[in-house]
């Protein structure tokens, strides 16, 4: 014999169910931004022009930051560390401008990167975004991808 649902329960289960899950989506929002303002904080001023650059030059039609852009160029999220930015700044600042500067390099057989022809401050700040972008908890995104 089947059971039959009252509208009474049903009811219950509805107002109960909803309230159950906006429990849980105002607890996600809560972490979701005490996250994102423990990231976003204390952005310096070249960093915002630097962003400003890397928009204005389409940077992500090749490159990604944090997995975001096309993938025809490497993930830049991290670029400022891989340059060993978090154990020799000043070395990592040069090394990071140079490359830039001698765009393309005209090495057969490899994507080439086109000359943007940036004043020294906008490469600075260009890699002050670099840099700041590398302090973000990413919390491992994007995935690394063997291959």
């Amino acid at each position: 014999m089947a059971e039959h649902l009252t509208k009474s329960a049903a009811r219950n289960i509805f107002y109960g169910g909803s309230l159950f899950f906006f429990v849980i989506f105002v607890g996600l929002v809560v972490q979701s931004v005490g996250v994102a303002v423990k990231n976003g904080g204390n952005v310096s001023e070249t960093a915002a022009h630097g962003k400003r650059i890397w928009e204005q030059h389409a940077c992500f039609d090749c490159h990604t930051l944090f997995g975001e852009g096309a993938r025809f160029a490497p993930e830049l999220g991290n670029v400022w560390l891989r340059y060993g930015g978090d154990k020799d700044p000043e070395t990592a600042r040069e090394g990071l401008k140079n490359w830039i500067k001698n765009q393309p390099t005209r090495i057969e057989g490899r994507h080439q990167m086109p000359h943007f022809d940036l004043s020294e401050k906008d490469l600075d700040d260009l890699v002050d975004f670099f840099r700041y972008t590398s302090g973000i908890n990413t919390q491992n995104w994007p995935p690394k991808i063997s291959g």
